[in-house]
């Protein structure tokens, strides 16, 4: 098989457990550089920023930073930087985290101590995901199944996160003296700036201090989808995608004649299987 030529950074906080991946993927995967081992999150989000990888290997229990908080800081520079995201590959000693998640191919996993078999499945994914960043398809809106690393990056946070709680139902916004109760399946979509979140339904906007992150832990992932670092949309309400004179990805959502850009690092989820 042609290997993708790519860079790569390891995160462990094991030092055994780096060794052995490193050596495990350079059988596997000969042509993959790999440019830094990190021992926990904060070096290896100084790592992505400095060598900007195709691929991020990223233990999940770290102290401090753990990976998917790794994952979601080396997403979010991205975005701030308008630049491809790493591909992010999760290590963990438990199969019990989102192994049905990964398998959607949005990101994967790979089992300590790795297993050349399925080390091998991890580089074949890997490096046909690579060539797809080079060959962009045409947009297609159907069917919107494939899930985003944001998604996997929620799913992962709840099973880790104990006990799980339901999906926020209701939004609480301000309105002068009073309260005003806004049903969250009413939400078209959530922007937010430095200060507050905008909330857009179809008759009405709100503003209201709860940030993103927050919300991401709390929404349904299947209905609210992230689009960019400060914006969350109700697929349910997305009418059309198309691409604009800069390249960018649009949507048009039902009952609001405003539209939404959609970042590169989240622009995948919208292309058809």
């Amino acid at each position: 098989m042609n290997r993708w030529p790519a860079r790569a950074i390891l995160a462990d906080d094991e030092r055994l457990m780096r060794d052995q991946l490193a050596l495990a993927l350079q059988q596997a995967w000969p042509e993959l550089r790999i440019e830094a081992q990190a021992r926990n999150g904060l070096e290896a989000l100084e790592a992505a920023k400095q060598w900007r990888p195709e691929v991020v290997f990223l233990d999940i229990r770290m102290p401090g930073m753990n990976g998917i908080e790794t994952a979601r800081a080396i997403l979010d520079w991205a975005d701030e930087q308008d630049t491809m995201a790493p591909e992010i590959v999760f290590i963990t000693a438990y199969d019990q985290y989102a192994v049905d998640a990964f398998e959607h191919g949005a990101v994967d996993y790979i089992l300590k101590p790795a297993e050349p078999e399925r080390l091998a499945k991890t580089v074949a994914r890997l490096c046909q995901r690579l060539r797809q960043q080079t060959s962009p398809s045409v947009v297609d809106m159907a069917p919107l199944s494939q899930p985003s690393l944001t998604h996997v990056l929620q799913q992962l946070t709840r099973q880790m996160s104990a006990p799980s709680r339901a999906p926020l139902q209701w939004i609480q916004a301000s309105m002068g003296q009073s309260i005003q109760m806004v049903p969250v399946e009413d939400v078209l979509f959530f922007s937010s700036d430095d200060k507050y979140t905008r909330v857009r339904t179809a008759t009405q906007e709100h503003f209201i201090r709860k940030p993103i992150k927050e919300l991401l832990e709390e929404l349904d992932p299947a209905v609210f989808w992230q689009i960019h670092r400060s914006s969350l949309v109700n697929v349910r309400a997305i009418e059309a995608a198309r691409r604009d004179d800069r390249g960018r990805l649009v949507l048009s959502l039902r009952g609001c004649s405003e539209t939404l850009v959609v970042s590169r690092n989240h622009s995948a989820q919208f292309k058809g299987m």
